[in-house]
């Protein structure tokens, strides 16, 4: 029996989210952005993924790290753009074009918060989308994305 072959997950954090554990903890909870970083990459380990972490604050750098992405390949991809999911269409385009399953991921619960947070340009975009469930949401759509690679595998 052949051994499994690990996979790679991207991990893309947009704006602000390197203040996780600065921020309101009522939306975004205690942890660090290092600290979720750890609890996504050992979720992923387990389901076969290694992963690789980005974070940045500047719009035209998350553009073009979906780019190499695109260029050099992914076969999973977890996304929470912060403020850039109600309004970025740069983000939408440069998605869009990632062939791998995406999850999009928040750790507050966007449909509840402010009207102008409740639409994500993202969504049709998301083969899996998970709100409001803090850390827990990522490990979902780790579990989500693992899932889903191991049903198109098998067709």
């Amino acid at each position: 029996m052949a051994a499994a072959t690990v996979k790679t997950l991207w991990l893309l954090h947009g704006v602000n989210l390197d203040m996780l554990g600065l921020r309101d903890t009522a939306h975004y909870g205690v942890l660090t952005l290092p600290e979720l970083e750890a609890y996504v990459v050992g979720r992923a380990a387990a389901r076969g993924f290694e992963t690789r972490c980005h974070q940045t604050n500047h719009e035209g750098e998350l553009v073009e790290k979906i780019h190499e992405i695109v260029r050099e390949g992914a076969d999973a991809v977890i996304v929470n753009p912060g403020a850039w999911t109600h309004y970025s269409y740069a983000l939408r385009d440069a998605l869009e074009m990632v062939a791998a399953p995406i999850a999009e991921v928040h750790l507050s619960a966007i449909e509840g918060r402010e009207e102008w947070r409740r639409r994500s340009v993202i969504a049709d975009l998301a083969a899996v989308r998970v709100s409001g469930k803090g850390p827990e949401g990522y490990a979902d759509a780790v579990a989500a994305l693992a899932d889903l690679i191991a049903r198109k595998e098998r067709e």
